[in-house]
């Protein structure tokens, strides 16, 4: 290619971490950047938590300052979206009309909210939470809000309810589900951070639908599935993310609920590449596509992808990490969350300080943490190695975990 390029299309995280490491790693064509968003690569969890709460000030969340771009001879355009991708003229053509030509694409379009589809959804003072203006206006209502109805309890709903009753705000969770929390972290562990927001003040209601949003200039009250009407001076709306491919549809990238590459982060068409929330990748631990929508993942989905890029040949299939801030608790998961047969904990969990160790057919499938660093990055090794424990040695505090972690051969 007489102009070599690597475009990358996305300025998430994992956007930006794919553009300075194909930089880093040596590549001497042209890097550009391109995000939907006004802003350079920034850091969304504190958007729920830190950032909420303002303890953090805006200028510390973006990722790298301008001149680091600069000085890495990567090209930023952002405020631009991508319309649609020429696999085969290898073009990708943006909202503006503008076309780019590459070399190598990496696309890292990352994940929209879902919407709610009920009456009353477009009302005013209905909020969702992706990015930094959807933070900056829910800061902005909670100013003068007094009553919050957050409608689903997975990890966005459960943390901004967190950071809602921190700032003594009155908080009705609604999740659909009979547990808070299923998906990201199972069953026992939902249930155990359900009895944690009752704790705190949050009138968690589960199995339970918002099937109508009233009001006249804003959202007043939330109508659920059982006919009661619960009044509210905003609603914030967690209720999941779907990857952004709309843009690529009939490319003849493979889509799948998401983008489907191989264990080097590579379509299958070459020299596409993805990274972060929009890419499911195969993982011959798991035995099928898997997506972990996290920074860990995106940050190093991103640097793989770069490695193979420039023929450093790098196979990804990692044990997953995800992590989540509720009020004072450090919850951490390890392993990719699904179906297990027994709970083995070890602390107290009384005490809020414990580690649940998911087992399936007897060997160790996830580990979800709660103010308990030690063992979670114990967990994630002895996933990776293979290394079978029996559930007395996990719950016994006296067997030293990273001891049983195989030493790497010198």
């Amino acid at each position: 290619m007489s102009n070599p390029t690597v475009l990358v299309v996305g300025g998430s995280l994992a956007g930006g971490r794919a553009a300075e490491q194909v930089r880093r790693l040596g590549y001497e064509g042209r890097v550009v950047l391109v995000g939907d968003e006004p802003h350079r690569p920034y850091d969304r969890p504190p958007l729920s938590k830190k950032f909420l709460l303002g303890e953090l000030e805006q200028d510390r969340l973006f990722l790298r300052p301008t001149h680091f771009y600069e000085k890495k001879n990567v090209e930023l355009r952002f405020g631009c979206r991508a319309t649609s991708l020429d696999a085969e003229a290898r073009e990708v053509t943006f909202d503006d009309g503008s076309k780019i030509a590459f070399e190598h694409l990496v696309i890292a379009t990352g994940a929209g909210v879902r919407r709610l589809s009920c009456p009353g959804a477009e009302l005013a003072g209905v909020h969702y939470l992706r990015t930094l203006e959807d933070s900056l206006a829910i800061c902005k209502d909670l100013e003068t809000a007094k009553r919050v109805v957050v409608i689903g309890a997975g990890v966005i709903g459960a943390e901004v309810a967190a950071a809602c009753r921190t700032k003594g705000v009155e908080v009705v969770m609604l999740e659909a589900l009979d547990t808070p929390l299923l998906r990201a972290f199972g069953k026992d562990v939902g249930t155990i951070y359900g009895e944690v927001h009752r704790e705190r003040g949050v009138d968690l209601r589960v199995s339970t639908l918002a099937t109508e949003l009233r009001g006249t200039d804003r959202v007043q009250s939330v109508v659920t599935d059982g006919g009661e009407e619960i009044p509210c001076d905003m609603v914030v709306v967690g209720i999941g993310v779907t990857a952004n491919t709309a843009w690529l549809e009939g490319s003849g990238v493979a889509l799948d609920r998401g983008v489907l590459v191989d264990g080097h982060c590579e379509t299958n068409v070459p020299g596409i590449w993805a990274a972060g929330d929009v890419a499911r990748w195969w993982s011959e631990t798991a035995g099928a596509h898997v997506m972990v929508e996290s920074i860990d993942n995106a940050q190093y989905q991103s640097t793989a992808a770069a490695k193979n890029i420039v023929g450093k040949e790098t196979l990804y299939d990692p044990v997953p990490f995800f992590w989540s801030d509720q009020y004072d608790l450090k919850l951490q998961s390890v392993g990719h969350v699904g179906d297990y047969d027994e709970v083995v904990y070890r602390g107290s969990v009384a005490d809020r300080a414990f580690c649940a160790f998911h087992l399936e057919d007897g060997k160790l499938a996830f580990a979800v943490g709660v103010n308990r660093l030690k063992e979670i990055g114990a967990a994630k090794k002895l996933i990776a190695a293979g290394v079978e424990l029996t559930a007395a040695e996990l719950a016994d505090e006296e067997v030293n975990l990273k001891a049983k972690i195989p030493k790497k051969p010198k």
